[in-house]
């Protein structure tokens, strides 16, 4: 359901965001033209109407003919386009500015300082702060769905051991923000970005089961969302209190060891869940 979702709506969010992963498409220029005959269509109907009026009708379309004919046609000075694609530029340049400056309008500004674009632009941005959280939040389920289409060796795990790492490795991606992370959960629970927020964890999750080969179309699709999600949302939790430096202690660096011995144990216990209800299931059947 989501997967197939994913796949149409993926696509529209970039073109929407400006947010590609490949080089800048070339922006085609359009401009509106106005068209004489809407004029001469309306002069003729007026004739009609207006028998006596003839001449001076007349010559009042062929005047505004001529006057529309001289006219140059109007051009847009930033097209729609190009202006979403320096956004995503901006955007993409903030996030290197998130660990000093946090979910910010400061990290927005410097991001388009970087990018060689007014700051002024930050302003386009109707909610700001969540549209750069919204974005990162797009960007790593992109980058996940193309590890999940390149990465052979996930087929050879089973699904639990799948499901697991492909919740570690989305996770993984926002631990160079996690001093940061808690301002972008407070962002995400606003009444104005929960909707959004919940859509975009909807298709996380569902990317990873069907990753994990899930192809139910009954409750248990409902179910297993469900339950992934809560795994998902307490392992998020749990890594911003993990300061378990494991083999990386000399480097002074977390590798957050203690959280992915969490996840491995959540997972485990969601599919011995699975299997005892089926089982349970299977003893009420009479034979």
């Amino acid at each position: 359901m989501y997967r197939s979702a994913a796949r149409r709506l993926l696509p529209a969010v970039c073109r929407r965001t400006g947010h590609f992963r490949s080089k800048a498409f070339p922006v085609r220029f359009s401009a509106p033209i106005i068209h004489p005959a809407a004029f001469s269509a309306a002069a003729a109907s007026e004739n009609a109407r207006n028998h006596k009026l003839n001449n001076f009708e007349a010559s009042n379309s062929s005047s505004s003919s001529s006057s529309n004919e001289g006219r140059k046609p109007r051009v847009t000075d930033r097209p729609k386009a190009h202006w979403q694609e320096e956004q995503a530029r901006v955007l993409q340049a903030s996030l290197r500015h998130v660990i000093s400056l946090g979910w910010s309008d400061a990290a927005m500004i410097a991001g388009a300082r970087e990018v060689g674009v007014s700051p002024s632009i930050v302003g386009s941005f109707p909610r700001k702060e969540a549209a750069l959280v919204e974005f990162f939040m797009d960007d790593c389920l992109q980058r996940l769905i193309d590890i999940i289409d390149l990465k052979e060796d996930l087929t050879n795990l089973i699904p639990s051991n799948r499901v697991a790492k492909l919740v570690r490795i989305r996770l993984e991606m926002q631990a160079p923000y996690i001093s940061k992370w808690p301002q972008a959960l407070s962002i995400q629970a606003q009444p104005s970005n929960i909707a959004t927020s919940f859509k975009q964890r909807a298709m996380l999750v569902d990317e990873i089961w069907h990753a994990a080969g899930d192809e139910s179309t009954d409750i248990d699709w409902y179910v297993k969302r469900t339950v992934l999600g809560g795994i998902y949302s307490t392992t998020e939790i749990y890594m911003l209190t993990d300061t378990s430096p494991g083999f990386a202690h000399l480097l002074s660096v977390v590798d957050f060891r203690d959280t992915w011995a969490f996840l491995d144990e959540r997972v485990r216990e969601a599919f011995d869940l699975k299997k005892t209800v089926q089982e349970e299931n299977l003893d009420s059947v009479p034979y």
